[in-house]
């Protein structure tokens, strides 16, 4: 049955703003994230209704079903050895990518997080997208050597690839904003300063077209489908996303635990 619900997701409190984060303990008197962020309400709308109709290249994300043979996704061997391989072919499945590379992941949960277990991480609940115009093409300068230059002649993808790992998605679930209702200027450049490197990625300005999807009690079969870049102008860029509160979770609800991939997908040169 269709439904949807009324939240508050985190946006960026106005354009003006440069916001910076640093990775790491930044130089003293420096604050370590900067940027001004207000909950703005908004609907987000049940996804399921239309997952028939929905594209990569027209709302920017899907759902695929898929079974995994990782029997622990918090091992970080076993998801390099046996869920990076599938996450290639799943990808080039959906999109008819020539090629496909994983390049990186992330495993969340809260209580996990809280507690400081290796490599895992809370829910994201800003909204905003992992890749800008610059950074998607820097990821393949920096992951694709001597071949980039070839590559970044013809069309690529940035691909988030994101699944529950726990029965179902309880609370903090991820809404997806449809592509087509994004406005340039509401995405607003935030620079992240690594050790060796600087990086970028969008955080997002309110714009009351925006239009948010979610899928009610995701499945760990079910695969959502992000793109965070595509270097064909024409076609949806980038779909920004956010973790947020469900108004409808129990008191008690499981926390959310999720693995995001991210793929870097080359397209045929006529595509």
């Amino acid at each position: 049955m269709q439904h949807e619900v009324e939240a508050r997701l985190n946006y960026l409190e106005d354009r003006g703003q440069h916001p910076v984060t640093y990775t790491y303990p930044p130089p003293e008197g420096v604050p370590a994230r900067s940027g001004r962020y207000s909950k703005f309400p908004v609907v987000i709308h049940d996804a399921r209704a239309i997952a028939d109709d929905l594209s990569l290249d027209r709302q920017g994300f899907v759902v695929v079903n898929q079974q995994s043979a990782v029997g622990d996704f918090y091992s970080d061997r076993e998801v390099r050895e046996v869920y990076y391989p599938e996450v290639e072919k799943l990808v080039r499945q959906s999109t008819g990518a020539a090629r496909v590379l994983v390049f990186d992941h992330n495993v969340r949960c809260r209580p996990l997080a809280k507690q400081h277990q290796k490599g895992v991480q809370e829910p994201v609940k800003v909204a905003h997208n992992d890749y800008t115009l610059k950074s998607g093409p820097q990821r393949v300068r920096d992951l694709m050597g001597a071949d980039a230059q070839e590559l970044l002649a013809r069309r690529f993808a940035v691909i988030n690839v994101w699944r529950p790992i726990c029965a179902r998605v309880e609370e903090s679930p991820l809404a997806i904003c449809d592509a087509r209702t994004i406005e340039p200027g509401d995405l607003v450049l935030h620079d992240l300063i690594y050790r060796d490197r600087m990086g970028e990625v969008y955080s997002l300005a309110y714009n009351a077209a925006h239009k948010w999807y979610y899928f009610p009690q995701m499945r760990k079969n079910e695969v959502m489908l992000i793109k965070c870049y595509d270097s064909r102008p024409d076609v949806a860029r980038f779909t920004a996303h956010s973790a947020f509160d469900d108004p409808t979770s129990a008191p008690d609800a499981t926390p959310r635990e999720s693995i995001e991939v991210r793929t870097l997908a080359f397209f045929p040169p006529s595509v």
